[in-house]
């Protein structure tokens, strides 16, 4: 019975099998990989955007409250003080005995108010008759009842223990009634004018990014934060609910609920799409120097190995098509210890044989047995290609995905760390990478070495957040911690210990290696640091010695590497590196 697949693979020509390998594993890995990084990102941006504005909405809400607060603190203090109340209730038989009063208690207690910060000025009104116009009090007549700030005051229904805040002419009054006590039948209150300055700096220095408006109970915009050339953006329609909005614009409100004064007052923000996009844009920069980054470099790597494999294929297989023409053509020799370079030899052996073979008639039958042997052990070997780095890491995968199904997870772990070293090793395009890469990678191959040894090893890497940024040469760190682990806590009998400290010092990059492995004696450790000034290999210490050579020739006399150790007591070495930005 024949099985019948729609599509057969062994049909496919080895180009469009490496094409469709490129297009299925990498090309719409990583478009789909990207635009999902896009769009987590753009909506994290938006999302963090969103909380930074409502805590600057409320942050200013509580600073503008703290200001009004104060007056309202003055407000309290002279309708609840009961001589006060019953001095301006009183009728002065003169104007002289009214005199009397007001320098000598009056005066006294109004100006020791004058100290408050979110207070400008105030002004006591009585329509008390005996009550003269004197300073901080002024008698209560017709046409101050005319004016806006007491009509609106007259219009407000608010407990008579609470201030009525309005805003007229330009500014924010409290209004308090004094009725607290028994008034004699008179009118009393106590106007308290807001500082409109420290209301405006509070406005001007909010941190949100946007509009900010200061709306009335009735939902009339009377005050507004200023733009940056110092224009009111107040919309020409007093009313929030006819602001007109682009449909692209952010709109956050935080209204006072529960204080008697502020009921229906509210702050209204709005933002800006542009505020949004500007971060997001960044992103996407970033996004579209990643997303090319990993194209151009498996296509680098991919077109190489498929370059390697089909043009040395397809010459193979023009010599095969010439020898069944019997045109007997060795393939031009090549250095190659591939398969397909092993192929090669084996063809031109081939067709040495087979034009042997007819020269040779006598052992014809034998000759041609052997020959069709080779043919066919030629064709399977041109069935071989190199492994690509891509299967290694699906393989380690499913070793850790399996160890996890089986509750292993610390051998999951491992391979998962045995992953990423191979894939940073592979991977790192450039010479340089941030101390946080190179950190990470120590990181995987200590838990490695943590998984070998056991309880018997334990390590520690501490880095100031400040530096992780800064670039160096790539795997320039490990090999110290690899000599550390293999040559220093290895032969140690007792419990090893290795720390990782990188910091700033002196304008340098500082990393300090620690181990209390078994040491090295004055003589070793002279003969070690004489071998690596060197020109000669140093055996096991060859990632020890390129790394030593690689720094003398990026930074000359610009780094500095120092070795301490003692026998028996651990190993210590300091490298100072200059400062090398990201981006630079």
């Amino acid at each position: 019975m024949k099985w019948i697949t729609p599509f057969k693979l062994n049909f496919m020509k080895l180009r469009d099998k490496l094409l469709l390998m490129y297009v299925l594993s990498v090309f719409i890995p990583i478009v789909a990989t990207n635009l999902i990084f896009y769009h987590v990102t753009a909506t994290n941006i938006r999302n963090q955007k969103n909380a930074d504005a409502v805590m600057a909405l409320n942050h200013l809400k509580t600073e503008l409250r703290g200001i009004i607060d104060q007056g309202v603190g003055l407000a309290y203090s002279l309708y609840a003080d009961p001589l006060f109340n019953k001095t301006i209730s009183q009728l002065f038989p003169s104007q002289i005995d009214y005199i009397q009063t007001y320098n000598s208690y009056l005066k006294g207690a109004l100006s020791d108010q004058e100290s408050i910060h979110g207070v400008r000025g105030y002004q006591v009104y009585s329509d008390n008759p005996t009550i003269l116009r004197s300073g901080y009090i002024e008698p209560l007549t017709d046409a101050t009842k005319q004016l806006d700030w007491y009509v609106q005051s007259q219009g407000q229904s608010v407990r008579n223990a609470f201030p009525a805040l309005i805003y007229w002419d330009s500014r924010f009054s409290l209004i308090q009634r004094l009725n607290n006590y028994h008034t004699g039948g008179f009118q009393q209150l106590v106007k308290i004018d807001l500082n409109m300055k420290l209301i405006a700096q509070t406005f001007d220095g909010s941190s949100f990014a946007g509009n900010v408006y200061l709306a009335d109970p009735e939902g009339r915009i009377v005050f507004a934060k200023r733009s940056e050339d110092g224009e009111n953006p107040q919309p020409q329609a007093g009313f929030v609910q006819d602001m007109e909005l682009d449909k692209a614009d952010h709109r956050f409100q935080s209204a006072y609920e529960g204080i008697n004064y502020l009921n229906g007052w509210s702050l209204h923000g709005i933002l800006d799409e542009k505020f949004y996009m500007q971060e997001v844009s960044k992103s996407r920069s970033f996004v579209i120097w990643l997303a090319c980054i990993n194209f151009v470099l498996p296509t680098l790597i991919i077109a190489a190995m498929s370059r390697s494999l089909h043009v040395r294929l397809v010459r193979i297989l023009k010599h095969m098509k010439k020898v069944k023409s019997q045109q007997f053509q060795s393939i031009p020799p090549e250095e190659a210890r591939d398969e397909i370079g092993q192929l090669t030899i084996e063809f031109n052996r081939m067709t040495e044989t087979i034009n042997n073979l007819i020269n040779e008639v006598y052992i014809a039958d034998i000759q041609r047995k052997d020959l069709e042997l080779k043919q066919q052990k030629a064709q399977l070997h041109a069935l071989y290609s190199q492994i690509n780095p891509h299967f290694l890491f699906n393989v380690l995968e499913s070793i850790r995905m399996r160890s996890i199904i089986k509750g292993e997870r610390e051998t999951a772990k491992i391979v998962q760390h045995m992953a990423k070293m191979l894939r940073k090793s592979i991977s790192w395009s450039a010479n340089e990478v941030t101390v946080q890469e190179e950190l990470e990678l120590i990181g995987s191959f200590l838990d490695i070495q943590q998984y070998r040894f056991g309880e018997m090893l334990e390590y520690s890497i501490v880095a100031d957040p400040a530096i992780l940024q800064y670039r160096i040469p790539k795997m320039v760190i490990l090999p110290f911690v690899e000599n550390a682990s293999i040559h220093g806590i290895e032969s140690s009998p007792e419990k090893g210990m290795i720390s990782v400290a990188v910091d700033l010092y002196r304008d340098q990059l500082r990393f300090k290696l620690a181990d209390n492995g078994i040491g090295m004696a004055a003589g070793k450790l002279d003969e070690l640091l004489g071998y690596l000034e060197e020109h000669e290999e140093i055996g096991e210490r060859v990632g020890m010695k390129n790394t030593y050579n690689r720094l003398k020739l990026i930074y000359g006399e610009r780094y500095s590497l120092t070795v301490r150790s003692a026998e028996g007591e651990g190993t210590e070495i300091q490298i100072l590196l200059p400062l090398k930005a990201s981006g630079q």
